[in-house]
């Protein structure tokens, strides 16, 4: 029987606004780069696989800056890849420059109130783990998820990311459950669904891009309103 339900953030709960899309864009444009949504979609997709493997390697919250400007120039030029336009490193530092330039904020996913206040009627103890580096409490509070959530753990205050153990055992103790009375929620094969796995926890990807439509390592939808239905399986 579930008792527990975590979540990621990114990807899972909450997006960019402007779209990212809209970001690189806006920032391509001033270097003559072109760039379609499609495009954009497949690049994030790479990108951010190859980020939660760095991160699991060496978390680029504790490189130095020399260290996390390499590593946005990759990240960057794995987003263009999927587009297909090839930008030296140099100039990939130079775009992701102009990005950071760009306002942004997260902003929820439509799906998430309504799909927690049906598992809170089911008495479900729901938790937010993030590798956002940034107090839990906080973050709750910003991202206007207080009322909704139990806890929220982050990498900040764990000293650990996704996919590492500290960090889902931390959330395990906070809800007072076993991993198999568990689930997690993300949109992350490498941080989120493998992470969790490796802890006993059941994984759950919420594929909203269509980024995996044939994955088989654990239950799949592509909205938040189809997992209380899931959960009745368990």
């Amino acid at each position: 029987m579930i008792k527990a339900v975590f979540f990621d953030l990114y990807g899972t709960l909450a997006g960019f606004q402007p779209s990212r899309f809209e970001i690189q864009s806006e920032a391509c444009a001033t270097f003559g780069i072109s760039v379609t949504p499609d495009g954009i979609l497949r690049g994030y997709a790479t990108a951010d696989a190859y980020m939660a493997k760095q991160n699991a390697v060496m978390p680029v919250r504790t490189r130095d800056r020399q260290g996390q400007r390499e590593f946005f120039a990759e990240y960057e030029k794995r987003v263009l890849n999927g587009c297909g336009v090839e930008v030296s490193t140099d100039q990939a530092m130079e775009i992701w420059r102009r990005i950071r330039q760009v306002p942004y904020q997260m902003e929820r996913f439509d799906d998430v109130l309504p799909t927690m206040d049906i598992l809170k009627q089911q008495g479900l103890t729901l938790g937010l783990i993030s590798n956002m580096n940034q107090n839990g409490d906080e973050l709750a509070e910003t991202m206007g998820l207080t009322a909704c959530l139990d806890f929220a753990v982050t990498s900040a205050e764990i000293g650990s990311e996704k996919p590492h153990a500290p960090i889902f055992l931390a959330a395990l103790d906070k809800a007072g459950a076993q991993p198999a009375e568990s689930i997690h929620v993300g949109d992350q094969i490498t941080s989120d669904i493998k992470g969790a796995a490796n802890v006993g926890i059941n994984p759950v990807l919420v594929d909203r891009d269509g980024n995996h439509p044939s994955t088989t390592l654990c239950p799949r939808i592509e909205t938040l309103m189809e997992l209380p239905a899931l959960l009745s399986a368990y």
